[in-house]
């Protein structure tokens, strides 16, 4: 997911991932799947070897089969685990399923409503991506739509408990989703005690795009609550932030998170657990500056 930067594939067989204009990740491809272009942007599928199956857009790393649970564990739990009984969710972005599947562990939730632009990255997750979304996207509490995620926030009568942002990077048909006029729009769909969680960036190659972002959440929301997690796949480390108008997962213990996994059931954990929960919260000095 980090920025365009206008750089490309360096060798035949070898997929770049430039972070900013001058360090990224590369990773090499066994094969090609799929290559080809939506109606909204390119769309490819490689076979790799460190992540398993590879999903890229426009020549942007999403997910893959390997590493999909640092992300989606850690962009679902944090407020989900927080929440006294989550019952509806509403997943823009996240054609994949990651998040839909994670969401759908949960015992009380009754309805989670998936909003994605692009039908090609359904069909794509579909057919390569089992191992991410683990039958979700056939789950009879899926509500899938193919549309605009800013439309139908602006449109929707329906409030939720949990919102998730699961979208590509800003730019694009992603770029109004990253504006505090988006963010109030969220606000306004979430029940009393809901909460929004999304990724923001990386603090050592974005952190403009980290004072950006966290300010636009400050704007909409009364509590915001930045975190850290690692995501092989984007580089290393990365943030995700809670925003609500009260719930603050950071309240919740250690003890407390361990005691509310196992008393709601959650299974398949492979990241998140009651310290990691806690550990998340725990900001360097120089990410600290840059949310002040």
């Amino acid at each position: 997911m980090p920025e365009d930067t206008g750089n490309h594939d360096l060798a035949p067989g070898v997929l770049t991932e430039y972070l900013d204009e001058d360090s990224g990740i590369f990773v090499r491809s066994a094969h090609q799947f799929e290559r080809f272009r939506s109606p909204y942007q390119s769309v490819e599928v490689h076979d790799t070897r460190p992540f398993g199956k590879l999903f890229r857009l426009d020549g942007h790393f999403m997910t893959s089969e390997k590493d999909e649970f640092f992300y989606h564990e850690n962009l679902v739990h944090v407020a989900a685990m927080a929440h006294p009984a989550p019952e509806s969710a509403l997943i823009v972005g996240g054609g994949d399923g990651g998040s839909a599947e994670e969401l759908l562990k949960y015992p009380t939730m009754k309805s989670v409503t998936l909003v994605e632009i692009d039908l090609a990255v359904i069909d794509i997750a579909r057919k390569y991506f089992a191992d991410i979304h683990r039958g979700a996207l056939s789950d009879p509490r899926l509500k899938l739509s193919v549309e605009d995620g800013l439309g139908f926030v602006r449109a929707t009568n329906e409030s939720f408990d949990l919102i998730v942002l699961d979208l590509t990077d800003p730019g694009g048909p992603s770029e109004p989703l990253y504006g505090s006029d988006f963010y109030r729009a969220c606000a306004a769909r979430l029940n009393p005690s809901g909460a929004m969680t999304l990724h923001v960036a990386s603090p050592i190659a974005h952190p403009e795009r980290i004072r950006k972002g966290i300010a636009n959440l400050r704007a909409a929301f009364a509590v915001v609550v930045p975190y850290l997690t690692s995501i092989p796949l984007y580089g290393g480390l990365w943030m995700m932030a809670c925003a609500s108008s009260t719930l603050n997962p950071s309240y919740l213990t250690s003890l407390e998170a361990d005691r509310r996994i196992a008393t709601r059931r959650i299974r398949d954990l492979q990241y998140y657990n009651g310290d990691v929960h806690r550990a998340s919260f725990a900001l360097p000095n120089f990410v600290r500056e840059l949310v002040a």
